[in-house]
């Protein structure tokens, strides 16, 4: 059966059908890096690196290709706040947005195309709008002529006669028509500006990313994916600029992962309820906060709340401990079972692997796919269960764990601690306990337990052992 794909563009789900057999051509829209990424830009980012993880597993090849805004108007607010150039604030949100997403184990993309280097293809894809009529220079800005796109709105499923409520001419733009939008802008006093037909100035942030898919994977690719508040205008704007130009479909599957919530609030620096990765990861393990994520359909809205993480991060262990306890029976015991029992087990461990692919096939369902990983601890639990399981079979199990959270890009494996970092954690326990912080010490103590490091309370004090 073909992997099915929820289409933003025909609002269905179709049959994944490449361009090229077993290769796959993908567009992400990436941040703009002018600050941290909080924890709605790290939701596709771990959203389609999984997808792009299950695409590798099913045996593609994938191309992958999520570019960086490094110039746009909330980088030069940030350059004259912080009274620094836009280039220098932007490698630095560059290298920290690099930080992030490797702690939350996200693959490096095999292109990570900027604004800024891309200067000359932006120019020149919008010279050629010019020069088809589809686009228009004006008092040193460049326009696209909306209403020119006939399927214009076909993204959104919005008519032009919708679209054109409430469209407006700001100050300072020259348009033929309100519905116009900017792949120009005419260079401001003091702000960072490149050589151009119409003179200085910078591009707008729409034609970024049809250059960037031009030059990078071609006319025509296989997924555009990028958020739920990415697909009018940006997205919109994209599929008319770049079908315009080449008279071809720009993307065979448009895919847009669905908005986070805090605490059942949208997320507004207005509120001040946003939450940064950067201290995140301070706070919570990587794994659970990817884990968290992907416990929701990609589609769907999610809510994030301390309550839900915390009750994520109870059911990740879970599955931890079942990996742990594992690996340490295979490294105490024998095998010992016979042939006809373990091939009950193997039949097991097959169906489970066959049910993760049906679920991952059903557009990627992430949800339904970490419950079988649950099924599978409750399969290995008895197996666990059994003193006389066969060392096969258990390392049956540990494969097929490593191959299943590997393609959600979680791990279930933990490094062994060093006896300095458990003394350290120790102490920390106890100086939380002085304090009757009760709930710190009482993680502290778990998160040992499920690296198997059992404290025990002393009259001499806290003693510990490994399991």
């Amino acid at each position: 059966m073909a992997i099915q794909i929820y289409n933003t563009l025909t609002r269905s789900k179709e049959p994944f059908k490449p361009i090229e057999e077993n290769k796959v051509k993908m567009y992400v829209c990436g941040p703009t890096v002018y600050n941290y990424i909080h924890i709605g830009n790290a939701r596709p980012t771990i959203v389609f690196d999984t997808i792009r993880r299950y695409l590798e597993y099913r045996g593609f090849e994938v191309i992958y290709v999520s570019n960086f805004t490094d110039v746009d108007d909330k980088l030069i607010k940030a350059s004259i706040e912080q009274n620094d150039s836009v280039l220098n604030i932007a490698e630095r949100f560059i290298k920290a947005y690099r930080e992030d997403v490797h702690a939350l184990n996200v693959k490096e993309a095999d292109i990570h195309p900027r604004a800024t280097e891309t200067m000359p293809e932006i120019i020149a894809f919008i010279k050629k709008l010019i020069d088809k009529g589809y686009a228009y220079e004006s008092e040193g800005d460049v326009y696209f002529r909306t209403r020119k796109f006939k399927e214009y709105g076909k993204l959104s499923h919005q008519s032009i006669d919708e679209l054109k409520v409430g469209a407006r001419i700001n100050v300072g733009e020259h348009k033929e028509d309100p519905l116009d939008f900017t792949l120009w802008k005419k260079a401001k006093p003091g702000e960072i500006t490149w050589e151009s037909p119409w003179g200085l100035g910078r591009p707008g942030w729409h034609i970024e990313c049809s250059a960037m898919v031009e030059k990078y994977l071609g006319d025509t690719i296989d997924i555009h994916a990028g958020g739920q508040d990415l697909a009018f205008p940006h997205h919109e704007n994209e599929i008319a600029q770049s079908e315009a130009l080449h008279d071809k479909t720009m993307a065979n599957y448009w895919l847009h992962n669905g908005y986070i919530k805090i605490n059942n609030e949208k997320m507004s620096k207005s509120i001040g309820n946003v939450i940064l990765v950067h201290d995140l990861i301070k706070s919570y393990d990587p794994n659970v906060i990817r884990f968290f994520i992907l416990t929701v359909h990609y589609r769907h809205p999610i809510n994030f709340s301390d309550e839900l993480l915390k009750s994520t991060e109870q059911a990740y262990d879970r599955l931890r401990t079942t990996y742990h306890n594992l690996e340490h029976r295979i490294e105490n015991s024998a095998d010992l079972m016979n042939s006809e029992d373990a091939s009950a087990f193997e039949e097991k461990i097959a169906a489970l692997r066959k049910q993760f692919i049906k679920e991952m096939d059903d557009d990627f369902n992430t949800a339904n796919a970490i419950s079988v990983l649950f099924d599978a601890a409750k399969e290995a639990n008895l197996a666990l269960e059994n003193p006389n399981s066969s060392i096969k079979v258990l390392k049956d199990f540990i494969r097929l764990f490593d191959e299943l959270t590997g393609v959600l890009g979680l791990t279930l494996k933990q490094e062994t601690m060093l006896d300095e970092d458990i003394e350290k954690l120790i102490e920390k326990r106890e100086e939380a306990r002085k304090a009757r912080k009760f709930d710190i010490a009482d993680k502290i103590r778990d998160d040992l337990k499920s690296q198997g490091i059992i404290l025990e309370d002393t009259p001499q004090g806290v003693r510990w052992k490994r399991v």
